[in-house]
Order: C-alpha cells, then structure tokens, then sequence
C-alpha cells in the first residue's frame, strides 16, 4: 500500500492506494468491487487508458506520464465507458468519484507515492 500526494499544493490523493503492475492485477483491476472509499485507489503500471467495462460504480482517473506528471484528467467516469489511450501516458490512477477536485488536481502537476500510511 501506497499514500499519494499532490507535489504543487501536498494534498493528499490517497492513503490507501494498490497498485496493478502485473498483467492479471491489470487486467482484473477494480472489477467486482464495491465503490472506492475515501484514500482508496489503484494505480495501474504500465498502462495508457482504462475501461470501465464491468464496473459498478464511476471512478475519477488521472494519466501520469514516466515522471508521475499529470497529462490527463477524467472526473466521474461512468460504468461501461471507455477511455481512449493517451500516447504519453505511462501509468494511470483510479480514485473515488471527486477525489480529483478534492486533491486539486492538474494538468502538469507532479503525484509522489510513498510506502507508508496515511499522513497525520
């Protein structure tokens, strides 16, 4: 488990965040799982665009290119949809629906993971 924060403001993104960096975790992703809670997350490694194919609920999404820089933004993306690929994308975040308001999120903007819990 990994916290992620926002570098520009050092909000917190999540404090709870998985992440998919093998083919099956990938593949399976959030399917079949209950709504993402506040701090949850999954980060998917390597991947370009999402789908939301099979899912139950909307899940905000963040493109982070090989820096973790923010290159795309998607907020409340509904069940059965599907997000094209973003040639610079290397990796991709899946929040809670608002997350990325509440983070402030930005084009541009730098997210650090760390190996800990949540912040006090």
């Amino acid at each position: 488990m990994e916290f992620v924060y926002n570098q520009r403001n050092n909000a917190l993104v999540g404090c709870n965040i998985r992440q998919a960096d093998s083919f099956r975790k990938r593949l399976l992703g959030l399917l079949g799982q209950n709504r993402l809670q506040a701090g949850q997350g999954l980060w998917l490694k390597p991947c370009r665009g999402i789908h939301t194919i099979g899912m139950r609920h909307a899940i905000d999404v963040v493109f982070l290119d090989a820096r973790h820089r923010v290159v795309g933004i998607e907020r409340g993306v509904p069940p059965n949809r599907i997000r094209t690929q973003l040639r610079e994308a290397r990796s991709v975040l899946e929040l809670p629906p608002g997350t990325i308001g509440k983070a402030d999120i930005r084009l541009g903007d730098g997210l650090v993971a760390e190996h800990a819990g949540c912040r006090p």
